[in-house]
């Protein structure tokens, strides 16, 4: 996950201190599963050998394959686990970014979707159906760790507080200036980082930012982000940020880069069926201040300020 992981207490709960650190060091053990950039990972053994036999793996990460697959149903395919070859093929995993040829496109395709994934819950077990297939929980892993971090810190007696990885995903319960709101946080602009555009209330809810915003590089004059849509194999260049708020923030995560993916109709009609989900996007446009659309929930917990 790459990230810095924060938990934040009002002052009169510092007691609660000792199960903070119990709560972080299980995001460090759940990193120590997910990340791809350990060679001993346990999912890098899964990408090294789950396409010649199943590969046992803890239940955890049973759990974030099974809401992996669901979400990327869910989608249309806008969040896909699988999409790491594309990643990859762009330079982002090297930071030193290329422009692939449409053939290069095209045989990375083939090696990217979760169809080809298979569970069995039963026995614990991963296999790939295809060679050549990787997976990587770049982003849904850090909503996930905090989920499970939260769930601790209120299995321990803790009634507020709000948890981050990178301040790009977010999970808060309680509502600790008894404002009936819950926690007040903000969403940065795009373009200018030093302006909120909204302020989000959060209680028992789960809030992700993606963007290319900070990632990208410049080739013959044109810019490219990292987001990679996994259906077309190229950086998405219709939205500046996608923000998503779910119950969890597992599902935030996955979302805010599904929605950043998606377009705004596509947005729409998710959050539509999905009474618990909201999003602000914010769109790219060629002149003026671009525009904030706000769809599901984020219709009554988001107060614009730009």
């Amino acid at each position: 996950m790459g990230t810095q992981f924060e938990v934040i207490l009002p002052r009169h709960l510092r007691s609660h201190l000792e199960s903070v650190h119990f709560a972080l060091d299980e995001v460090r053990r759940l990193e120590g599963l997910m990340t791809v950039f350990d060679p001993e990972s346990r999912v890098s053994e899964v990408n090294r050998d789950a396409a010649t036999k199943p590969v046992t793996v803890e239940s955890e990460l049973i759990e974030v394959f099974e809401l992996s697959l669901e979400l990327w149903k869910s989608t249309g395919g806008a969040f896909d686990i699988t999409a790491d070859a594309l990643w990859r093929m762009w330079g982002f995993f090297e930071q030193e970014g290329r422009v692939p040829s449409p053939r290069e496109i095209e045989t990375a395709l083939e090696c990217v979707g979760s169809q080809h994934i298979e569970i069995d819950s039963a026995k614990r077990t991963v296999s790939f159906l295809r060679d050549a297939l990787s997976v990587n929980f770049g982003g849904i892993g850090k909503g996930f760790a905090l989920d499970k971090a939260a769930r601790m810190l209120q299995n321990s007696g803790l009634a507020e507080s709000l948890l981050h990885g990178g301040h790009s995903s977010i999970y808060a319960f309680g509502d600790p200036a008894g404002s009936g709101k819950g926690w007040k946080v903000t969403i940065r602009h795009p373009l200018e980082l030093d302006v909120d555009l909204a302020a989000v209330w959060m209680d028992s809810m789960g809030m992700a930012t993606s963007g290319g915003g900070e990632r990208y590089f410049w080739s013959e004059g044109k810019r490219f982000g990292h987001v990679v849509d996994p259906r077309s194999g190229r950086p998405v260049e219709h939205h500046l940020s996608a923000t998503a708020l779910a119950p969890s923030a597992a599902l935030s995560d996955a979302l805010s880069t599904a929605f950043f993916i998606m377009s705004l109709d596509e947005v729409e009609a998710y959050c539509s069926k999905e009474p618990e989900v909201g999003a602000v996007i914010v769109p790219a446009v060629k002149e003026g201040d671009p525009p904030v659309y706000c769809f599901g929930i984020a219709s009554s917990c988001v107060d614009p300020l730009f």
